[in-house]
């Protein structure tokens, strides 16, 4: 079956519950009921309940933006899968970035974390990607490859098809910088090329990979026109509806086409 285009909205911190009610009133009143691409919100842990209420009876999924490896413990501070699928979470971002940046995230726990969002019925978008420093130092290829790889450790082809993969170029993450479509395409079929050494072509093919480097209604359509671009994980234009909205039509025309 051809993939079906994705478009994820990544809030980051922002947004109150009282806030994300009325974002997703708006999504939806703009957005309808379509069904031809996947839609989903990735909220604040704080979010959620309302988000979950306000999205019921709608075809967009709901997100969480981090989850803990562990069925429940002393992780002071942490959050749980079950306690992500109390409010009918279908993903999870792993290895966004900002955690491995800000929060000192390794591949390995990275890795982790993807294994366990598997083994409870959750689907990881696993991000990956390059600095600035590495791109001008020509590494992108290879820093993308490893973390790809070892972000997918031990997991299985079976597996797999449930894993979103998102490449966000992290130079151009809320910096007004864009990778070409061109630029993104290279490094979205490297991640293909990869996954198909992994998991086997028909997996491959079927697996969405998601640009996360600032698309917005201005790029939309010159990136989705590239064969392994399968949609965005969209940061600041997932807080506006009229944007949000802007981009599924963008997946939706590309769909279509």
């Amino acid at each position: 079956m051809a993939r079906r285009y994705f478009i994820a909205g990544n809030w980051k911190m922002n947004k109150t519950a009282a806030e994300a009610k009325a974002l997703i009133e708006g999504i939806k009143a703009l957005e309808g009921s379509q069904t031809q691409v996947d839609v989903a919100v990735c909220t604040p842990f704080t979010a959620l309940d309302a988000a979950s209420k306000a999205l019921a009876g709608s075809t967009i999924k709901l997100g969480a933006e981090n989850l803990y490896p562990k069925a429940s413990g002393a992780y002071t501070g942490e959050i749980s899968p079950d306690m992500l699928k109390e409010f009918d979470c279908a993903y999870v971002i792993l290895g966004h970035s900002e955690r491995r940046e800000y929060f000192k995230e390794s591949d390995e726990f990275i890795n982790e974390k993807v294994r366990f969002a598997l083994e409870n019925g959750l689907k990881p978008i696993l991000c990956v990607g390059e600095t600035l420093a590495q791109r001008e130092g020509g590494q992108t290829i290879e820093v993308v490859s490893s973390q790809t790889k070892k972000g997918l450790a031990s997991i299985s082809a079976d597996s797999a098809k449930n894993v979103v993969i998102a490449y966000e170029p992290v130079w151009a993450i809320g910096t007004g910088k864009t990778a070409t479509p061109a630029m993104a395409q290279e490094v979205h079929a490297q991640i293909r090329k990869i996954l198909s050494e992994l998991f086997g072509a028909d997996t491959a093919e079927n697996m969405q990979i998601l640009y996360g480097g600032s698309m917005k209604p201005e790029n939309a359509d010159e990136l989705l026109k590239e064969k392994d671009i399968d949609g965005g994980l969209i940061g600041g234009a997932a807080l506006k509806a009229e944007s949000f909205v802007s981009l599924i039509k963008s997946a939706i025309c590309a769909a279509s086409r």
